[in-house]
């Protein structure tokens, strides 16, 4: 009796497992411990150096950039750039698929009185050690007007450089750069989008199929189709102080947040079924391809194999249990 009662516990435990999947591999958060980083705005994910992530601070605290390794939180390189203005608003940092590092100094907290911004981009170091680095700088002017803003991203297969804004007059916008940026004039960004979100920064996952964008309190993940979003819905964010950057895992599975303030949080949130990238839902890793979701990423209906083979064990043990109860009973 005791032994078949054994069986049945082990058969639930198999049950259980092939009911409950074990949870994709999420990497921990860590706290930016470096005292010179205190208004961190923007968030990067390298790909040169797995595990390190690129920020900066807000303002006034001249033309860094800081290599932060995301395992211990401590800073492994700090960059300065040379060959540009005096920096006046940096909110965001984003990968380009030319290696370079862009750099949007591109806040306006006068409520869009500039007539201009820049943008900043030199090559991602391939050591990570203090150095100063050659940058070169774009001038910026939005088609229907200043505006303030502090998202920046560069679509990892185009190359073409996004601008969102945020919420103001009547509304926030996604805004298109050239094909191309240029320092022979002045680079004109054409809204593509409205966005209905007071953004702080925005990500495109490693593939460019997916664009998250972030307020201080949620965010919004989108489907990018033929240049334009179109929208999934709301994703996941963590409490914080103050909530300022957002960057993709480079495997596109988890979205890491960041904040300001002194000893500031980079926490994950995991993705999952429409939210997760094309690349991610196709990898043969997930099995069936749809990691559980449907093409429209809904959940999808076939049982998976081992769930049938761990329901199929735990009812043959119990029938086992019950058939042996009703035999003691019997004598």
């Amino acid at each position: 009796m005791r032994s078949l009662l054994c069986a049945a516990g082990a058969a639930g435990i198999l049950w259980t497992a092939a009911v409950v999947p074990a949870a994709a591999d999420e990497p921990d958060g860590f706290t930016i411990g470096d005292p010179r980083i205190t208004e961190s705005s923007g968030l990067a994910a390298s790909r040169a150096h797995p595990g390190v992530y690129w920020t900066h601070n807000d303002s006034d605290d001249g033309p860094y950039v800081y290599a932060v390794d995301g395992r211990s939180g401590r800073t492994v390189a700090r960059i300065t750039l040379r060959g540009i203005g005096a920096p006046r608003d940096v909110e965001a940092i984003s990968l380009g698929p030319d290696g370079n590092l862009y750099v949007g100094d591109i806040g306006d907290n006068l409520g869009g009185s500039w007539n201009h911004v820049w943008i900043y981009r030199f090559p991602e170091p391939k050591k990570l050690r203090d150095a100063t680095v050659t940058a070169t700088q774009f001038d910026v002017k939005y088609a229907d007007g200043p505006r303030d803003a502090e998202a920046l991203m560069v679509h990892p297969k185009t190359g073409r450089v996004y601008i969102a804004s945020k919420k103001q007059d009547g509304g926030g916008a996604l805004y298109a750069g050239p094909q191309r940026l240029t320092t022979s004039g002045t680079n004109v960004f054409r809204k593509v989008a409205p966005v209905d979100l007071w953004v702080t920064d925005g990500a495109f996952s490693p593939d460019g199929s997916r664009l998250v964008l972030r307020s201080y309190f949620g965010a919004r993940i989108y489907r990018w189709q033929d240049g334009r979003p179109k929208d999934l819905g709301s994703v996941g964010v963590p409490v914080q102080q103050q909530g300022e950057s957002v960057t993709f895992t480079p495997d596109g599975r988890t979205l890491m947040y960041g904040s300001e303030g002194g000893d500031s949080e980079v926490k994950p949130v995991g993705l999952s079924d429409g939210q997760l990238p094309d690349s991610v839902k196709d990898d043969p890793a997930n099995g069936d391809g749809s990691n559980g979701a449907g093409k429209d990423g809904s959940s999808g209906s076939d049982l998976d194999p081992g769930f049938i083979k761990g329901a199929m064990v735990f009812a043959v043990a119990t029938a086992l249990v019950v058939g042996l109860r009703r035999l003691l009973r019997r004598r």
